[in-house]
């Protein structure tokens, strides 16, 4: 929008008007007329500030409206999608179609793994920023929410569920939790509120009251410390360790220790 033009005149002196009235006692008060010009100059200034002032402001009224007010402190936003994962499907290859044609259900396939890989898988969708999505599959097949990413991170034949995610595990306790190990939080009386799965890290620090997560959540795929089970819901998460671990390659005992990664790999990660 372009800027309004004022043209400058002089009222008569002797209008009897409220404004030239209220014009005239101004000017008698004042000794000399700011900005060292003319006093209808002023006015005109006056005028035009007031005018753009009000135009910004009613074009700022809906970016105001539309405000939200902050979340709970120190609880990221978007940690609980409200439909946190899409329908079991087998791996995708290009345009989102299946890489395979799905056929009945087979007996569970643990592809065999170690947790050096499970991490090394994990922070390639933290370093790609893998949107979050329901219904997209990224390039390596998998479908990009939080059941997808622990899938990919596994490396499982097909997108799972967090609902089926525990039938490729092992239940085991929270002081059993190692690297590559899951946390998993499945409502199965609305698997679609709450329901929500994050790859074990490594704890940081000797209490043990917060870990690594590694999870699929809005905006991107996210790697940070959280509190020990979850944000929100922390009784319901449970400690599932992947069937098919193998034991680690020559170089992995550094990437992936007993307790967590190596002070190497930890700077190398959380520089």
């Amino acid at each position: 929008m372009e800027a309004p033009v004022f043209e400058e005149f002089d009222p008569e002196s002797d209008c009897d008007c409220p404004g030239c009235v209220s014009r005239r006692r101004a000017s008698h008060l004042s000794s000399s007329a700011p900005f060292g010009g003319h006093p209808s100059a002023h006015r005109a200034l006056v005028v035009a500030t007031a005018t753009a002032a009000a135009l910004g402001a009613a074009q700022a009224t809906p970016a105001v409206a539309a405000r939200q007010p902050p979340g709970r402190p120190g609880v990221p936003a978007g940690d609980e999608p409200a439909t946190p994962q899409g329908r079991k499907a087998p791996l995708h290859g290009p345009a989102g179609r299946p890489a395979r044609p799905g056929g009945p259900a087979g007996p569970v396939r643990t592809p065999p793994t170690t947790r050096a890989d499970i991490i090394r898988r994990a922070e390639q969708w933290v370093s790609a920023q893998v949107p979050y999505s329901m219904s997209a599959y990224w390039h390596d097949g998998y479908r990009q929410d939080c059941s997808g990413f622990v899938s990919m991170a596994w490396n499982l034949p097909g997108n799972e569920l967090t609902g089926s995610l525990d039938q490729f595990g092992t239940r085991i306790s929270r002081e059993e939790l190692q690297p590559g190990d899951i946390l998993l939080f499945h409502n199965a009386d609305d698997p679609e509120k709450g329901s929500h799965v994050v790859l074990f890290g490594g704890w940081t620090d000797y209490t043990h009251s917060y870990y690594v997560a590694y999870e699929q959540t809005r905006p991107t795929t996210r790697r940070q410390a959280t509190p020990y089970a979850y944000w929100s819901h922390s009784d319901r998460y449970i400690p599932y360790r992947y069937k098919g671990l193998t034991s680690p390659a020559p170089g992995d005992a550094e990437v992936v220790g007993a307790g967590g990664p190596g002070p190497e790999t930890w700077r190398r990660l959380f520089p």
